[in-house]
């Protein structure tokens, strides 16, 4: 698992080049030249980490966020949709671990 404090960023040339569909993702890798199918997650970390590097406390955050206000706008109330949006921070490392491993991200 990876240290929380360290921040990531898109690797450096990276231009996330991708077709979505049903709620899934397909992504050319412009540096590596692999195509990799993405969750709605993993999508939205990429995008996230090309506007701004950010370590796992902040992606963790942000994320809680814009899952719990789906929630909300799906009809589920307040502190509901806070706790059912909380994503695991063990997952969301396993996840950065899977996006470095393709090459797509990388430490800062």
């Amino acid at each position: 698992m990876f240290d929380g404090s360290r921040p990531w960023r898109v690797s450096a040339g990276q231009s996330l080049r991708r077709r979505e569909w049903d709620g899934e993702a397909v992504l050319f890798n412009d540096l590596s030249g692999a195509t990799h199918l993405l969750s709605p997650v993993a999508l939205w970390l990429l995008e996230r980490l090309a506007a701004a590097p950010d370590d796992i406390p902040g992606l963790a955050s942000a994320l809680d966020a814009e899952l719990a206000a789906e929630a909300r706008d799906d009809g589920v109330d307040g502190a509901d949709a806070a706790a059912d949006a909380a994503l695991d921070r063990e997952q969301l490392a396993d996840l950065l671990a899977d996006l470095h491993a393709l090459d797509l991200i990388e430490p800062c």
